[in-house]
């Protein structure tokens, strides 16, 4: 389990990494192909995800829908890296024994019923739900790199059981 935590620093790591060659006006820049999104918009999503975890699990209840959304981190790579370096080092104190502890968790599921609605889980599972949806964000950010001909680093925006396939694959042939 404790290989799951370092799992999740080890994806910030690659969003610090692909930042730390940007420039603000490549972070910040919407793409209409892609819904006019933004490189920075996508960060600030997970980071806000991760910040509402980091508040979240010590009090026993994860709140997604009560992000940041800070508009600095959507426009300025130096700013996310900071947060996402701060991200990791939080991430990186969770004691182990701790994973298996049960949070409530709070996400509208788009139904006025649901509002409020909040759910059983652990810090394992919700440390899963982040990466997962960190990679899947990671994946959009990646196809805006490619649609600007920004190199990515290999792998990036891929799930992991996804790369083991791959490296699996291609030793099989």
């Amino acid at each position: 389990m404790v290989e799951l935590i370092q799992d999740n620093v080890s994806c910030l790591k690659q969003g610090i990494d692909l930042l730390g060659g940007l420039s603000a006006e490549e972070y910040s820049r919407p793409v209409p192909a892609c819904f006019n999104s933004t490189i920075g918009g996508h960060i600030r999503h997970n980071i806000d995800h991760y910040y509402s975890f980091a508040k979240g699990h010590a009090e026993g209840r994860i709140d997604y829908d009560c992000r940041l959304r800070d508009s600095r981190v959507e426009t300025d790579p130096k700013v996310a890296c900071t947060q996402m370096q701060e991200l990791s080092n939080a991430l990186s104190e969770i004691p182990a024994g701790m994973l298996d502890r049960e949070v409530q968790v709070v996400m509208d599921s788009g139904s006025d019923a649901a509002q409020g609605c909040a759910s059983r889980s652990t810090l394992q599972r919700e440390l899963q739900f982040l990466l997962s949806h960190t990679v899947h964000h990671y994946a959009l950010i990646a196809v805006i790199c490619q649609l600007r001909g920004i190199e990515s680093a290999k792998g990036f925006g891929v799930a992991p059981s996804t790369l083991r396939y791959r490296n699996a694959s291609s030793c099989a042939q």
